[in-house]
């Protein structure tokens, strides 16, 4: 049977996430896109756990469906039976070789019985799996790989969105250069990548040493509506151990393929300068020496660039078992494109529930519909967006440098012209006729040639890795009692803490701020702290000095007081 699966995603358990993930919404979602399986997310997470027991009952081998109480009603035609694996992300962040790692990492569990196990090594351990769906745990990929294979063989181990400069297996800032550097001995048990929002198929295929992997696709969708904006393609039986088996071998026969939405609109797709409005693909970089020739200064270098880095190959049709892959845009963006208003609009929204409910799933309209019914479900313009899209005939404008890209199908002012009457006229449409958009948009193999005719740079010109900020876990909890512990770990929400005099209440205020730095990922300077005095201030600010050798973090750290 044919359907698509998207697995790695989040629960309402997770920081930064929405309130409607829970089953029946997912499932609900899940239907309007088109999708068969859908991860279950944050599976670590013992509050999450609970409520999927409570709301997901047994369906195939390994998989789950909502029971019929929970279910929300559903008056689409794209109507179509949702089940569940069981899949959670876990952030790991330790020191590795020298350097710090950051790296996450996708699992998926036949039952809630390994679920069960793998929460409580978790716990026994010292790990706090209660503050965030998805845990940050100071474990090394490694040792987690292997706790999760103690607890059974049966689980399915995958590195996510490994090209994300600050959180993956290959990002340039916190990663390794090979999956054998990080998996070691282990790297055996892993037989499939998740390419992430950040890459396709064609940029993973520059690297050599990623032929032995499946390449597959997830949204890491944060609501529910984010469902499918990347996604893989089976045909096999629906059951746990089928569509594992599919990710583990790559039969093409089994695992059809990806979808992926254009990675050039992502925001850190090309290197450049912003401000200075350079935007430079691998070759333009490498050219200038990664130098802006605005400001003098060092550019910001994107995604491609890394995987540029790494490459191997001047043409990526050379790996051989390349697996097909759809390059679509949200139906609510090509309706936004159309009809000049925002894609959270009220008048796109209605447009796309309406489309859903004469047209069918949102997959099904963006790539296997017939133009044809297209134009008559939803007119001219949305078949002739469509049809152009399906052969990459886009106009692109990368991102870079914080800058989001954006894809377009149409001109500025193009889409004025597609009227029936006007239509009627060949000519005005070669007008308008763009060419199909290649698999790499620049040149590898003279970015290739350039690169190594140059002298290789060291560590410390390359600045490839973070400071060294990371300290374990036990290190910042030294010398703390339980309830100061546990004040320093929580995490999400206020909190309040009642204590006398000479109890410790600025130590343990001061051990959170560098819990939350070090161990968190929270950006310092997002973090504010308001003492009473000016003398509380100043010893906060001296003690925060024991946590970090980079002293330049303790200046974006905001201590102040209420007097002047």
């Amino acid at each position: 049977m044919k359907f698509i699966g998207d697995f790695h995603i989040h629960s309402h358990f997770s920081i930064a996430t929405s309130k409607e993930l829970k089953p029946e919404f997912l499932e609900y979602w899940a239907k309007i896109k088109g999708i068969k399986i859908v991860g279950t997310g944050d599976f670590t997470h013992p509050g999450w756990t609970e409520e999927l027991k409570k709301k997901l009952e047994p369906a195939e081998p390994g998989l789950f469906k909502v029971k019929n109480e929970f279910r929300k009603k559903f008056d689409f035609a794209a109507e179509n039976d949702v089940r569940f694996v069981l899949t959670s992300e876990i952030s790991n962040i330790y020191k590795k070789n020298g350097k710090v790692r950051k790296i996450h990492n996708v699992i998926f569990a036949p039952n809630f019985e390994v679920v069960d196990k793998i929460q409580q090594k978790l716990s026994v351990l010292g790990f706090n799996i209660t503050s965030d769906g998805r845990p940050i745990l100071g474990l090394d990929s490694k040792d987690l790989l292997e706790l999760c294979l103690d607890c059974s063989e049966e689980i399915f181990f995958v590195p996510a969105h490994i090209w994300t400069p600050w959180f993956s297996v290959l990002g340039s800032k916190s990663g390794f250069d090979y999956i054998e550097e990080c998996f070691e001995d282990l790297s055996h048990h892993i037989s499939a990548v998740e390419m992430g929002l950040s890459t396709d198929p064609p940029m993973n295929w520059m690297c050599s040493f990623l032929d032995k992997f499946t390449l597959t696709a997830n949204s890491d969708a944060h609501s529910p509506e984010k469902l499918g904006r990347n996604a893989n393609l089976f045909d096999t039986e629906i059951s746990y151990f089928s569509i594992i088996n599919a990710m583990k071998t790559g039969d093409p026969k089994q695992f059809l393929g990806t979808i992926n939405f254009f990675p050039q609109e992502g925001k850190y797709h090309f290197d450049g300068h912003r401000k200075c409005s350079i935007c430079w693909n691998p070759l333009e970089t490498i050219i200038h020496d990664e130098i802006c020739p605005v400001c003098n200064k060092k550019i910001t270098v994107g995604v491609m660039n890394r995987i540029a880095q790494l490459a191997d190959r001047d043409n990526v049709l050379e790996r051989k078992n390349r697996h097909p892959f759809y390059s679509l845009i949200p139906l609510k963006e090509l309706l936004s494109e159309i009809e000049g208003v925002g894609p959270n609009s009220k008048k796109i929204n209605q447009a796309y529930l309406n489309l859903i409910s004469r047209a069918g799933s949102e997959l099904n309209i963006l790539m296997e519909m017939d133009v044809e019914d297209i134009k008559i479900c939803g007119g001219e313009k949305l078949a002739e967006s469509i049809r152009r899209m399906r052969n990459r005939e886009v106009y692109i404008k990368e991102g870079f440098d914080g800058e989001f890209g954006k894809i377009t199908v149409f001109r500025g002012g193009e889409s004025k012209i597609f009227t029936t009457q006007e239509l009627l006229f060949e000519d005005t449409k070669e007008t308008y006729k763009n060419q199909p958009r290649p698999l790499v948009s620049f040149d590898l193999a003279a970015f290739r040639k350039l690169k190594n005719s140059k002298p290789e740079k060291n560590e410390s010109q390359q600045q490839i890795l973070v400071p060294d900020l990371f300290i374990q876990p036990d290190i910042i909890f030294e010398n703390l009692n339980p309830e100061q512990h546990k004040a320093v770990e929580h995490f999400k929400g206020p909190a309040l803490i009642l204590a006398g005099p000479g109890t410790g209440k600025t130590r343990v205020l001061t051990t959170r701020i560098a819990n939350l730095i070090l161990n968190k990922g929270v950006n310092p300077e997002n973090i504010l702290a308001v003492t009473f005095t000016n003398k509380a201030a100043g010893e906060m600010k001296e003690r925060l000095t024991d946590f970090f050798e980079d002293k330049s973090v303790i200046k974006k750290i905001q201590v102040s007081t209420f007097h002047a």
